[in-house]
């Protein structure tokens, strides 16, 4: 089974995505950490985000793990624990090019629908239900108000050993959104079959139990 959770960043997808696959017992795949670790790859190797036959070759030669530590999951970058690295501002302000590039999105949605195939599983992300699996059991997704969604920004930052301004937070997020939407492969977009949680006042606990409360009673059903 494969339950869809997409939407903007910041919208609560990753802490919801991993309860309700913990609540369900499911695997839970964030996606968008898959980018981030191609993204820090290219930044180490100080390669650039275009399509030609470097960029190609790392993406071939690049190993990437996923492992679950403590409900945790844990990004393995060619041998390394990049979970931590692929938070920081670099990365977070490359990703949005890296997961433009055709061919780098096919490469992941390739390893994202082999977990997939080997679980059941929660996969958040912004074209999970759209374009990765567009026969998924359920599709969520999830929406927030700019200025919650930069103070949820801020405070992951913050545990990464970063503290910036809110307004510049906004402007981060927004500029985002409009790369994502606009890009012309897969850009984020709501699946006309998706069900649609604003998140801007809801709990953590009050999202997690709404998507398992759906999907437990077309379960049962």
């Amino acid at each position: 089974m494969i339950i869809a959770i997409d939407g903007p960043a910041a919208s609560g997808k990753s802490t919801t995505a991993k309860l309700v696959a913990k609540k369900l017992k499911f695997s839970h795949l964030d996606t968008g950490g898959m980018y981030r670790c191609i993204a820090l790859s290219f930044l180490r190797n100080d390669i650039s985000f275009v399509d030609n036959s470097s960029s190609r070759k790392l993406v071939e030669d690049t190993k990437l793990e996923l492992d679950n530590k403590n409900g945790r999951q844990l990004f393995i970058l060619n041998g390394e624990d990049v979970t931590i690295e692929i938070r920081n501002e670099n990365v977070t302000n490359s990703v949005s090019i890296v997961s433009s590039l055709s061919f780098i999105r096919k490469h992941l949605v390739g390893l994202q629908r082999d977990f997939a195939r080997k679980n059941n599983s929660v996969i958040e992300g912004r074209d999970i239900g759209t374009v990765v699996f567009p026969n998924a059991d359920f599709k969520f997704f999830l929406i927030a108000d700019d200025k919650v969604r930069a103070e949820r920004r801020q405070l992951d930052l913050i545990k990464y050993g970063e503290n910036r301004p809110i307004h510049q937070i906004i402007e981060e997020i927004r500029k985002r959104d409009r790369f994502d939407s606009e890009r012309k492969d897969s850009p984020l977009l709501k699946a006309e079959n998706a069900v649609e949680i604003d998140t801007s006042y809801l709990s953590i606990n009050e999202q997690v139990d709404f998507i398992v409360k759906i999907v437990k009673s077309e379960m049962k059903g």
